[in-house]
């Protein structure tokens, strides 16, 4: 099965919000959709998404609160889609952590390709975790290159969040890596919400690389401290 891009698209409008899923979903995403900043919030948190596409105008908060509080702890790009079409309102967005700025209505080629590159840039702002070449940790192979962990040759399909803890684990295999480390890294030393959303993503990862997740193999929990992926020679 091929690897599909998460897309949280944050629209109240209705039709708009369809319009906008059936484009994406056309061009190979997977959308979470969210009506409002409340739904959007609990979403991205939960689901981790890859990139986010944001609407300004929500019912219950406008959107760039959720835009500050999103970059607050996630390094996902956002895309601002947006009918205001004021240099202000970009300007605002861009300052306040919005990777780009769309004006709707707005031609779907341009939007997908606004897309690709922010994703681009994501990739490339993570270098150090395409060192070329692959770790082997008993069936488990993680692809430093291809952003990909195989499980028996079976793609697991992990968001680019949860491949990135996978590599991180995995380059220091053997060793405990703390919760704190884990966030930091790949979070920013600003991160809030404590440990959810990294537990959040193990529950995701376990789900789709260990055959028993409540007995893993590759990956251990510390209790209190951190996460052990298993050395080589444990398997």
């Amino acid at each position: 099965m091929d690897f599909h891009y998460k897309v949280l698209l944050i629209e109240d409008d209705i039709s708009m919000s369809h319009y906008t899923e059936t484009i994406l979903e056309l061009s190979g995403f997977d959308v979470i959709p969210a009506r409002n900043a409340r739904d959007a919030e609990l979403m991205a948190r939960s689901h981790c998404p890859d990139i986010i596409l944001l609407d300004l105008g929500l019912p219950d908060t406008d959107g760039m609160t959720v835009l500050s509080d999103v970059r607050s702890w996630s390094v996902s790009p956002v895309i601002v889609i947006s009918s205001r079409d004021e240099d202000s309102s970009k300007i605002a967005a861009l300052e306040n952590g919005a990777d780009d700025y769309v004006v709707k209505p707005y031609i779907k080629q341009e939007l997908i390709a606004r897309i690709n590159v922010a994703l681009r840039h994501q990739q490339i702002s993570h270098e150090s975790l395409q060192s070329r070449g692959s770790l082997d940790i008993g069936g488990l192979t993680v692809d430093l290159c291809r952003h990909r962990v195989l499980v028996e040759g079976r793609d697991a399909e992990l968001t680019q969040s949860e491949f990135r803890i996978v590599a991180l684990l995995a380059q220091n295999a053997g060793a405990v890596i703390t919760y704190g480390e884990i966030m930091n890294r790949l979070w920013g030393p600003n991160s809030v919400g404590g440990n959810q959303i990294l537990r959040v993503n193990m529950v995701n990862i376990r789900r789709k690389i260990e055959h028993d997740p409540s007995h893993p193999k590759y990956i251990f929990t510390e209790n209190g401290v951190g996460y052990r992926m298993a050395a080589p020679d444990e398997l």
